[in-house]
């Protein structure tokens, strides 16, 4: 099999940086050990399908990963073996793209190198953990698993893995800056790919992607002296390595165990994350010993265990799931790297491109305080450039050079204004892979068979929102997946394929992002939600509702139509709790639902949460700003249009809908307002799927504003969401239709 001009070209690119790392290694220093370590490892991917390649790259490699796994620096014979390497890869390369005989490492022609296939990996941190070599054969690592799975109930050592971790900050406080960050992003990378290997699980680019993540926190941990980390990850790592040598298939129980080992990995990760942030060293283990065992039992081929009571289950893997992953808080990727690796014809390929985005430096980490100190001065350089446009139209200065310097800084200062803002936004991929994972572990959990679509997960929100929305999209999925999906049986006696179909996704709409949430269950029965809410005494008896009113009732807080109390749902508290942290973004959720055929919750958000476009209108003397994706239109009212509807107050027909007039004025207790309608402005305004009709002065004008808090007096003033300081360096207040609606 000969290697393609690209992987040739990644292969000397490779080659190129691991040569610059070693100019940096002396003996008895560890510079430079890591980096060749990782670089190594990418080598052996490359060179996987040539052995007169690979044979003398992993040999090199595994006596770099003895250094690491006993914390020593480069010695003279170690050092010595990866400078004659680096000579030696050019030459064999050359020879191989030539269609020569490869000499060896050694130095004889056409001669195998001295390792054919990869050599034993070192032992780990512990001799008692009997784990499996690397590349060991079949038989060696189904004997040592087999050994150790032969006598579960006798003490084999690894209850001793069950300890906190030692993170050891006075020496590896900075190593464990870059490990952490490094970390986070390779479990990202693992759950994507295991959750692509349950449907694909001859997936080969998805089992090298978890398997080069793992063997690079096995790696690390291992020169950080992260024992249980280590442990874990090097068994996983061995079971990994016999799925990809043909040597044994991942099934769904193999996987569920890997997925469980990752959020080991993942809550020994947000211990470093504490103890980074906040100086708090782990006081708490996090165990790991049943782990391993179940994991050497996969390794040797036994049957798994009885799984854990069904309640159990239920009750913890959604927390689990449904917290966000440690450390994705403190920094910020530019742009945060894909989950998978990209699809290509080749494995050697797909290697290649990730080597080549890795050299290629195109992403930096930048910590979050930073990014929201920038857009803090960006808001600033907004306000002030509005107060010199205002100043310039004030003072009537007709100046055309100044006229001109005033339009070039404003232009700048929008195009500043957007780069800043686009800093701030990530893709919605985590959070939605996320939801996948608590799809698959919940589907199993309820016995029910559920095909999860996920559509737009590179569609890129403001930061802030993305780590919001994670919770409310948790309720949502577990209600699709326990109230809206049939059971299969139920499913097949209705004419519909025996697997439900969930589906997410994510879209630009207008200025707005809109992430729907679908499925194809029983869909909502506005009868029955409407006698559950009279039933409940959450309505008036005598209400007339439309079917859009009546199924907001599920936002009503303690509202359930759940038969009984599950670990899942059944309390009444959720959906209200959903709604009201959509609301809190300044979004809203929309539901349509129909009886047999399935539903659908529609929520749609603002892109960025530092800045709104803005309708802004007088009131007496006074200025307020209503948000531009809640206005649907403005006018002046005819008179016919206006009366009064008992129990209503006053109303407005437009266009035959009777919509409530709430009068601003009367609101904030306004003086010198107008208050005959028809003198005045009447905006429309849309929240949460109905119109209200908002009494105003005038509209000044429509405008970006960049938006203040009140502070703690002001914070929970009913109807307000922030302040913004406007051209003219006046304070207005931005409004919030939904809150403000419901106090009226």
């Amino acid at each position: 099999m000969s290697l393609s001009p690209d992987a040739f070209s990644v292969l000397d690119d490779t080659i190129n940086r691991l040569a610059g790392e070693s100019i940096l290694a002396q003996v008895g220093r560890d510079d430079g050990l890591i980096p060749s370590y990782s670089l190594l490892s990418e080598l052996c991917e490359l060179t996987a399908a040539h052995p007169e390649l690979s044979g003398s790259v992993t040999a090199v490699r595994t006596e770099l990963e003895k250094l690491l796994d006993t914390a020593k620096p480069f010695d003279d014979a170690t050092l010595g073996m990866l400078k004659k390497l680096i000579n030696w890869l050019p030459k064999a390369i050359a020879a191989l793209r030539d269609g020569k005989p490869v000499a060896s490492l050694n130095g004889n022609a056409d001669a195998k190198p001295a390792v054919s296939a990869a050599p034993a990996e070192s032992a780990p941190v512990s001799a008692s953990t009997n784990a499996a070599p690397e590349s060991a054969s079949a038989t060696e690592a189904a004997a040592d698993s087999t050994a150790s799975a032969a006598a579960p109930e006798v003490d084999d050592g690894l209850a001793a893995f069950d300890q906190v971790l030692d993170l050891n900050m006075a020496e590896n406080g900075e190593l464990l800056g870059e490990f952490h960050a490094e970390a986070v992003d390779h479990l990202a990378q693992i759950e994507a790919a295991l959750l692509s290997l349950d449907e694909k699980p001859d997936d080969p680019e998805a089992l090298n992607s978890i398997f080069r993540s793992f063997h690079t926190i096995k790696g690390v941990s291992g020169f950080l002296h992260l024992t249980p980390m280590h442990t874990l990850t090097h068994e996983v790592e061995s079971l990994l390595d016999l799925a990809r040598n043909r040597k044994l298939t991942l099934n769904g129980a193999m996987i569920t165990d890997i997925l469980k080992s990752r959020d080991a990995v993942s809550a020994m990760v947000g211990q470093i994350t504490v103890a980074l942030q906040e100086g708090k060293l782990p006081d708490s283990v996090i165990p790991v010993s049943q782990l391993i065992r179940a994991v050497k039992r996969h390794a040797a081929g036994d049957a798994a265990p009885a799984p854990a009571p069904k309640a159990e289950v239920s009750a913890a893997k959604p927390a689990a799931v449904a917290a966000p992953a440690p450390g994705l808080a403190p920094v910020v990727n530019f742009p945060t790297p894909a989950a998978e690796a990209p699809k290509a014809k080749t494995e050697v390929k797909a290697a290649g491109g990730e080597v080549k985005a890795q050299g290629a430096s195109s992403t930096i980490r930048v910590n979050t305080e930073k990014l929201d100190s920038l857009m803090d001065v960006v808001g600033e350089l907004v306000i002030v450039q509005s107060q010199l446009a205002e100043s310039s139209r004030v003072l009537g200065i007709e100046d055309t050079g100044l006229q001109r310097n005033i339009s070039q800084f404003g232009r700048l200062t929008k195009e500043l204004q957007h780069t800043a803002m686009s800093l701030r936004m990530i893709p919605v991929k985590p959070t939605f892979q996320k939801m996948e994972r608590l799809a698959r572990d919940l589907s199993r959990d309820f016995g029910k068979k559920v095909n999860f679509h996920v559509s737009g997960e590179d569609t890129e929100l403001d930061r802030t929102v993305v780590e919001d929305i994670g919770d409310p999209l948790v309720h949502m999925v577990r209600n699709s997946l326990d109230h809206g999906l049939e059971m299969p049986a139920d499913r097949v006696a209705n004419g519909k394929p025996e697997a439900g179909n969930v589906g997410l996704k994510a879209y630009h709409e207008g200025g707005a992002i809109v992430i729907e949430l679908s499925d194809d269950g029983r869909g909502i029965d506005p009868d029955k939600i409407l006698a559950k809410a009279r039933k409940q005494n959450l309505i008036n008896e005598n209400l007339q509702l439309s079917k859009e009113e009546i199924l907001n009732l599920i936002f009503l807080p303690g509202f359930s139509t759940a038969e009984k109390v599950t670990a899942v749902s059944g309390r009444g508290v959720g959906m209200d709790v959903v709604k009201r942290n959509i609301e809190k973004l300044r979004g809203k959720i929309e539901i349509t639902s129909e009886i047999g055929k399935g539903s659908t919750f529609r929520i749609k958000l603002p892109l960025t949460m530092a800045i709104i476009d803005g309708l802004v209108v007088r009131v007496g003397e006074d200025r307020f700003i209503l948000p531009s994706t809640s206005v649907q239109m403005a006018l002046r009212p005819e008179r016919d249009a206006l009366s009064t509807v008992h129990g209503r107050g006053e109303v407005l027909d437009h266009r035959g809908r009777i919509l409530p007039i709430h009068r601003l004025h009367r609101r904030f207790e306004i003086p010198n307002a107008i208050e005959n309608p028809c003198e005045g402005i009447i905006v429309i305004v849309e929240n949460n799927g109905r119109a209200s009709a908002l009494l105003v002065d005038d509209m000044v004008t429509k405008q970006e504003v960049v938006i203040k808090s009140l502070g703690g007096f002001l914070q929970h003033v009913a109807g307000v969401s922030g302040g913004a300081i406007l051209g003219d360096g006046s304070i207005a207040l931005i409004l919030d239709p939904s809150s403000l609606f419901a106090a009226a």
